[in-house]
């Protein structure tokens, strides 16, 4: 049992979008942890811990800027369904967080993806006196991830 699934959740967001690509696409392409600071604002750098590809175990050294903060966490895959699901937790620092990616096809001909976005967690210390402007934060800094990631994703297919 990690450290956030012992403490009351404090930040819940969940951000959704529809990318007009290919579910397996988007899915390949977001699971990657390699690929998240190309499309993650906040993200500075991803170091593999683990050897590639994902699976359920694979462990990354993320480095990220938010609200003006430099964090350093680890990330560990708890469960990975390709093409449909990535959970990945660290119970480090001051906001042990569990993030959650899904993806399903989307449009009558299923050619589009809904992809949620979903990270919760408890702040601990300051983080946690401030939960509701650390969630708010968060939901901003999710819709600017989603809206990078489709632009991206629907820019290379319509180059293709």
């Amino acid at each position: 049992m990690t450290e956030a699934d012992r403490t009351p959740l404090r930040v819940d967001v969940v951000t959704e979008t529809v990318i007009d690509v290919p579910c397996e696409r988007v899915a390949a392409y977001a699971a990657d942890p390699s690929n998240a600071p190309t499309w993650y604002e906040n993200i500075a750098s991803v170091e593999w811990l683990t050897p590639p590809p994902v699976a359920i175990g694979s462990r990354m050294a993320f480095v990220a800027r938010f609200l003006g903060r430099r964090l350093a966490y680890t990330y560990e895959i708890t469960a990975y369904e390709p093409g449909r699901l990535l959970v990945m937790r660290t119970a480090e620092g001051p906001f042990p967080m569990e993030t959650t990616y899904t993806w399903e096809p989307y449009g009558q001909a299923g050619d589009h993806t809904r992809m949620t976005l979903r990270n919760r967690g408890a702040p601990r210390g300051f983080a946690a006196l401030a939960a509701p402007a650390v969630a708010a934060a968060m939901r901003r800094a999710q819709r600017k991830d989603l809206a990078r990631l489709k632009a991206l994703l629907e820019g290379s297919a319509a180059r293709e």
